[in-house]
């Protein structure tokens, strides 16, 4: 699931249990456990992209 901070930066969460943390080493959710899916990531990206084109901001 994507969320958007309060300055508008999208931000990936869990579908399971709707936490922000990643072990990034093993593509899953700290919390539950659950992997996150190649469909989730490409979807973040997507919406990292519209951030950086609508405010010119990238790292």
């Amino acid at each position: 699931m994507i969320f958007y901070n309060p300055s508008g930066a999208p931000e990936l969460a869990c579908n399971y249990c709707g936490c922000r943390w990643y072990d990034r080493l093993t593509n899953t959710c700290y919390e539950c456990g659950e992997e996150v899916s190649e469909e989730d990531i490409a979807e973040y990206q997507a919406a990292l992209e519209e951030f950086y084109a609508r405010t010119g901001i990238r790292p």
